[in-house]
């Protein structure tokens, strides 16, 4: 791996030698941890492609699928070493953003690869079907689990120089295809939260809230519990063809540090289009029970393990089926319902 990344963490297990239709998908899922599937995408066309003619092999690949869309463009200077993140004083973000064809991004790429100095560019989460139709064609992963049919699944394409995105959660599982370049993936469960330092709520780097702490060189004097959080780290090294498979809400850090790298991932969530986002549930508790007195909020926790995080259907059980209304399965005319009868209590 590049010189310059951590040394600290613990490798993340590692499957060799399955094939695209024997991913033992209810496996993966059960353990709830990360899992590199060695070389699953190594037969596809743009693997093949970058390790032949190298970057500029890989973009003349990309080139046949690009629609000439504007794609969104993140540049950054030289001096932030391609870490998107915050300026010093957390006024602002450390990188500008423009809109062009992903052909023009391409050759801006490639005329950076020989320069020692020079600015770092990252185009993220961009839909395949949309900006370069028949790519997922001839690169292909099976998803044919289950989970995947609940509700569409998002592919997305990740174009960049030598970059960090620094460390993050999502509200997805992901399934990542590293297939240009290489990529180290720093992961934390989700009960380092505390141990990771979360930046503002807004604005986000990159929609989702990022870790103040700069892995490369952490300020343990700043943020001490960092160090708990460098104990609980599994790293993924993840070369051309590699895929990662991680849970939703795990932090992840992304180095990607070849001259030109290329990633998919796909994101999805195994439960229906009704079921709303828990991040808006979060928000709304920011509003009505961060600030109540410790004793109210001890009996709010009792109650949300009673009705949410509990048996789902326990608060139920005792009472008729006519009377459960949002007590029972959750179906989608119960959701509008429940939708209505929230928005009606919030504009009050």
């Amino acid at each position: 791996m590049a010189a310059g990344l951590p040394e600290w963490g613990t490798p993340v297990r590692r499957l060799a030698g399955l094939s695209p239709a024997a991913i033992p998908w209810d496996e993966l899922f059960a353990t709830g941890q990360p899992v590199v599937l060695e070389g699953l995408a190594a037969d596809w066309p743009l693997v093949r492609a970058g390790l032949d003619g190298g970057p500029r092999g890989a973009a003349d690949y990309l080139r046949r699928f690009a629609t000439g869309a504007p794609v969104t463009v993140f540049t950054a200077p030289p001096e932030v070493r391609g870490r998107f993140h915050y300026k010093a004083d957390l006024a602002g973000l450390n990188f500008t953003s423009v809109r062009g064809p992903l052909a023009d991004v391409l050759d801006r790429i490639l005329a950076t690869q020989d320069q020692d100095e020079s600015e770092a560019i990252y185009v993220g989460s961009t839909d395949l079907a949309q900006f370069l139709p028949g790519f997922a064609q001839d690169n292909r992963l099976p998803l044919d689990h289950p989970d995947f049919a609940v509700k569409p699944v998002v592919a997305s394409l990740w174009l960049g120089t030598r970059t960090t995105a620094a460390a993050h959660y999502d509200m997805s599982a992901n399934v990542a295809c590293n297939l240009v370049g290489q990529r180290r993936f720093t992961l934390f469960p989700p009960d380092q939260v505390a141990n990771l330092y979360p930046g503002p709520l807004e604005p986000t780097p990159g929609g989702q809230v990022v870790t103040m702490v700069d892995f490369a060189a952490p300020d343990l004097a700043r943020y001490p519990r960092f160090a708990d959080a460098m104990k609980a780290a599994l790293v993924a090294d993840l070369s051309p063809g590699d895929v990662l498979y991680y849970p939703a809400l795990w932090w992840h850090q992304v180095d990607a540090t070849g001259p030109l790298n290329a990633m998919v991932n796909y994101w999805w969530n195994p439960v229906p289009s009704h079921i709303d986002t828990p991040h808006n549930t979060l928000l709304h508790a920011l509003l009505s029970l961060r600030d109540r007195p410790e004793g109210e909020k001890k009996a709010w926790r009792a109650l949300f393990d009673y009705y949410v995080f509990g048996d789902g259907a326990q608060a139920a059980a005792h009472l008729p089926e006519h009377a459960r209304g949002p007590l029972g399965p959750m179906d989608d005319m119960t959701a509008r319902r429940l939708r209505a009868q929230l928005l009606n209590r919030l504009n009050r």
